[in-house]
């Protein structure tokens, strides 16, 4: 079935053209990852889709009554709203009638309320869906529905964008980079999430993992021209060499070939007869093949970096926290020269701060940093660039001169630098402000670099940036002689160019785990899992698959309530046990005291199994 039709659009902005004349179409469960170099119209691609944006030719058909959901890199959210409110102003009805029943539940005295919205959740079917509700709020770490929007940061404004897209519950979801702001496991859920369900995706993504693991079809953009390939992202890798070393090819015989008839055309007598008239026409058309030639400067990166001495960074006991959180306690590490730092960890688990601890931008509250004399740092942080109004890009290279030191006693000029990096003399003189997401990134990249650090520290460096980038800083960072650590939730990237990992696990502790991330994943999942005992899942999870039924009706008002409050009871005693076992380990109690301890954790065991058993019985009845 055709969800959507692309027919002949074309986009240009003044004398730069993006595309002339694509078509494509979008049916339903394709789930397709759409792939182009930074600056060539991806973006563009994606507004004209979502109609924020109107194709200079050509025009876009959608089904009729189709439900599209669309993902901005910059969602435009109501900043006067709260997150919930943010979220039941979708158009999906359920999510109104799942509010109503939560509200209910807060207020359980009122029995008139409750079944009426009890009612209205069988009526429509709702209880999937708020598994699948909670869920989603629950992975992306959206606990605060009451926060106002306009107090979000940006990776929250992302997410919360995100989480209303997928609650809409679209015929056809078209997302612009919708893995950045996301921690890996947030990614990791996400990615298992599209292979599962019956999803139909349009999306521009850089994360190639991610790419294959999704995506059954690829459209790449390549200099104006569309190509679609029908698989994953190895396949498109595969089958786009082939194609590029077969125009190769082609380019090579069109130039023999015009060699050929160029000579003719110089020889012919002046008579046209109509033969030769025709062949006079297929000459054009071969000078056109034989000129044709890509496009496919890379990025030329170096560097004329100071070699760093025996001491380099050296952590001593670091600690650091914000009220009663603590992101990372007595933390040492004496880093070595070309060691290659990953470092991964939940959002809000400290990575940006430590950073910014190891560079001097923040003090930690205990412990010292110890910097060698021959440490240069080059910070990538995930600001990026600050934009002056009305500057250009030319001006942000020269504000380092006119002319930048290379190695061996060489130089750049600022034009040439840029140039390297991909901006050519044109582009040098449009306004920053007006460069593509990635194209700013490339050009934060150049100024980072233009420093000659040797000590490189990239914090997100890949949200934005194109593949072809994305291999270049690659190759660029597997020669780098210095030091390097890299926060990104880019596992392609990690697993590439890093050599071991911070691992920060929340509480204050960081793991320093000897491998990349796929040998961390691995691992993980190697390790024995401890088969818990079958209960209910918590609150902070989903609802579980009782509620689902109208046979839960079997169940009296008051059993209902007492039934809903076990899984709360349940879920804090858990906690409760749990925190104390820990305790065990950490505290220096005495004989008496480790005695007393464990009496009251018994007491606790015997308390969550005597509820387990009435929460059994009471899911019977509904069975």
């Amino acid at each position: 079935m055709n969800y959507l039709s692309v027919e002949n659009i074309s986009k240009s902005y003044g004398e730069r053209v993006l595309f002339t004349d694509i078509s494509f179409g979008i049916n339903q469960g394709q789930k397709i990852g759409f792939v182009a170099k930074n600056g060539t119209g991806k973006t563009s691609l994606l507004n004209i889709l979502s109609g924020d944006d109107a194709p200079d030719t050509g025009e876009v058909v959608y089904r009729k009554n189709l439900k599209v959901s669309f993902l901005s890199q910059e969602p435009n959210l109501d900043p006067k709203r709260t997150v919930e409110e943010a979220i039941l102003a979708s158009e999906n009805p359920i999510l109104k009638t799942i509010a109503a029943y939560e509200r209910a539940l807060e207020n359980p005295e009122d029995t008139e309320t409750y079944q009426a919205a009890f009612d209205a959740m069988d009526a429509q079917n709702a209880w999937d869906f708020e598994t699948r509700y909670k869920q989603t709020l629950s992975k992306l770490k959206l606990d605060d529905l009451n926060q106002q929007v306009a107090s979000l940061s940006g990776g929250q404004k992302k997410r919360l964008a995100l989480a209303m897209a997928l609650l809409t519950n679209p015929d056809l979801l078209v997302m612009d980079e919708p893995t950045n702001h996301l921690d890996l496991e947030m990614i990791e859920w996400l990615e298992d999430l599209f292979a599962k369900e019956n999803f139909t995706l349009f999306m521009v993504t850089h994360d190639r993992y991610f790419l294959e693991r999704v995506c059954n079809e690829i459209i790449e953009l390549d200099q104006g021209n569309l190509y679609t390939y029908k698989g994953n992202y190895s396949y498109y890798l595969e089958k786009r060499d082939a194609r590029i070393e077969n125009q190769a090819t082609e380019t090579e015989k069109a130039k023999q070939l015009y060699k050929k008839e160029l000579d003719w055309m110089r020889r012919q007598p002046k008579a046209r007869t109509t033969k030769s008239k025709s062949r006079i026409e297929d000459f054009h058309e071969i000078k056109a093949r034989a000129s044709k030639r890509r496009n496919d400067h890379e990025i030329q990166l170096e560097l004329n970096m100071e070699r760093l001495g025996t001491k380099v960074v050296e952590l001593h006991n670091i600690s650091k926290a914000y009220d009663d959180k603590e992101l990372f306690t007595n933390f040492e590490y004496n880093f070595l020269r070309g060691e290659r730092v990953g470092i991964i960890g939940k959002n809000g688990t400290g990575k940006s701060t430590f950073l910014n601890v190891i560079t001097g931008k923040q003090a930690p509250d205990t412990g010292k940093v110890v910097i060698g004399e021959t440490v240069k740092f080059g910070y990538y942080t995930q600001k990026g660039i600050h934009i002056k109004p009305a500057q250009k890009v030319i001006d942000v290279v020269r504000e380092f001169g006119d002319y930048i030191p290379l190695k061996k006693g060489r130089q750049i000029s600022a034009q040439q630098l840029l140039e390297r990096f991909l901006f050519d003399r044109k582009k040098q003189y449009d306004y920053v402000e007006k460069l593509s997401g990635g194209e700013r990134k490339r050009l934060y990249l150049c100024t980072v670099l233009i420093k000659n650090p040797n000590f490189l520290i990239l914090d997100e460096p890949t949200n934005d940036l194109d593949i072809v980038t994305l291999n270049v800083l690659e190759s660029f960072l597997l020669d780098f002689p210095g030091c390097l650590i890299v926060v990104s939730h880019d596992r392609y990237f990690m697993d590439k160019i890093v050599d071991h990992l911070f691992v920060f696990k929340g509480k204050g502790e960081i793991q320093d785990f000897p491998g990349n991330y796929s040998d961390y994943r691995t691992y993980e999942d190697s390790k024995p899992k401890n088969e818990p005992k079958a209960k209910p899942e918590t609150a902070e999870t989903t609802q579980t698959n009782s509620n689902k039924e109208t046979n839960k009706a079997k169940l009296s008002y008051h059993e209902q309530k007492e039934h809903r409050n076990l899984e709360k009871e349940i879920a804090k005693l858990e906690k409760e046990k749990e925190a104390l076992q820990n305790k065990f380990a950490t505290e220096n109690w005495t004989g008496e005291e480790i005695d007393k301890q464990s009496l009251k954790l018994q007491e606790l065991i015997d308390t969550i199994e005597e509820k387990e058993m009435r929460w059994f019985e009471l899911s019977e009845k509904t069975e």
